[in-house]
């Protein structure tokens, strides 16, 4: 397993965390593909989990502020759920936002996937609200 991230959309880590994104949230979910490719694609940072050369899970970190940053777009890929993929990512993104300085990292959860942030430590932070037809919750957690 390698977990490789880059700033630049012209990568073929970013064409991998794109391919992986339009699988489960366009394809699976129904998301429209101009709903999940934003405006942010250029200030983010794109993360992808590689088992054997093949990529199998992705996240992206958008700075908010100095000292803030936001996990989105978290996707593994269905056949490799329940492997631990998603903590082990989050844990990488996790690292790069603490190597940063940045000092709080938050979210939007998919309601479908409280337990797994909260396994993670973040904290419900706000009420439920709906992005692109899915019921998601607001957590965030300290990296201090």
């Amino acid at each position: 397993m390698k977990i490789l991230f880059t700033k630049e959309t012209t990568s073929p880590i970013y064409a991998d965390a794109l391919t992986i994104r339009k699988a489960v949230f366009v394809e699976e979910q129904g998301v429209p593909v101009t709903r999940e490719v934003d405006q942010d694609e250029n200030q983010a940072i794109h993360f992808v989990l590689y088992l054997k050369e093949q990529p199998v899970a992705t996240v992206r970190l958008l700075p908010l502020s100095e000292k803030n940053i936001k996990v989105q777009r978290m996707a593994v890929l269905k056949e490799f759920r329940q492997q631990q993929l998603g903590a082990e990512l989050l844990q990488a993104a996790e690292s790069y936002a603490k190597e940063h300085n940045f000092h709080e990292i938050q979210l939007g959860a998919q309601a479908a996937a409280l337990a797994f942030y909260q396994k993670q430590n973040y904290q419900v932070d706000g009420e439920l609200f709906e992005d692109a037809g899915i019921p998601h919750l607001h957590m965030k957690k300290s990296l201090n």
